[in-house]
């Protein structure tokens, strides 16, 4: 007689987890659809006038930017940024910044530096979610920017 009763409750509990089941289901996927962007989203536009204060960047061929036509796993994106600007007491690259157009959040790098590093130079590897653009940007001490953006074809999307 247990084995009747047990078989019925595992019977009665399957069926109402089959019912149970699609409807969580439908309400998580609508909670994504409805739910905030993370706090850290970021357009580009508002990434650069967030870094910039507003001031915009101009491009620059002093900025060389170093990244790859194609991507073949947006995982490991690898970035180089040479800014071919002097590294002296009053003149130097303040902060070298990446970003990347599509990004959830489209900051990805940004690396503060001083005389003392010599040289305006950075390298990396980034994720990328799709195929986009990637933009190198360089804070100069006297408060300008100057940028570089590259276009990425990613064949194996990295992040979201």
């Amino acid at each position: 007689m247990k084995r009747r009763k047990f078989i019925k409750s595992m019977l009665a509990a399957s069926a109402v987890a089959a019912t149970v089941t699609p409807v969580a289901l439908m309400a998580k996927e609508e909670a994504k659809k409805t739910a905030p962007k993370s706090p850290n989203a970021l357009t580009i536009d508002a990434a650069i006038d967030a870094i910039t204060g507003g001031k915009g960047a101009k491009d620059s061929d002093k900025v060389q930017l170093t990244v790859p036509e194609i991507a073949e796993n947006g995982a490991v994106v690898p970035v180089k940024v040479n800014v071919d600007h002097p590294m002296e007491e009053n003149n130097y690259v303040k902060a070298i910044h990446v970003l990347a157009a599509k990004n959830g959040n489209s900051r990805c790098v940004d690396v503060m530096l001083t005389p003392a590093n010599g040289k305006a130079y950075f390298a990396t590897r980034i994720k990328l979610g799709g195929t986009q653009e990637v933009v190198g940007l360089a804070e100069l001490s006297d408060g300008s920017f100057i940028r570089a953006a590259k276009s990425v074809k990613v064949t194996i999307g990295g992040c979201g």
